[in-house]
């Protein structure tokens, strides 16, 4: 399961912002309203991380060593 951002929409200007995570199905729906409180949300995209697996590696390069 992966792990969703999301943020309630301000209904005025000046009132706070609430980011919350939420646990879903990557086939499910995203969230219209936050659980919570009610409010009106949308989903944030943030950087991900995790290891790079494509390309050369160190440890593959045919490097000669100086003796």
């Amino acid at each position: 399961m992966a792990t969703y951002v999301y943020e309630t929409i301000p209904a005025k200007k000046g009132q706070k912002v609430r980011r919350f995570e939420v646990e879903q199905k990557m086939s499910d729906e995203a969230l219209t309203h936050d659980p919570q409180t009610g409010l009106p949300c949308r989903r944030i995209i943030v950087g991900g991380s995790g290891w790079v697996t494509h390309g050369t590696s160190i440890l593959s390069m045919n490097v000669k060593s100086r003796r």
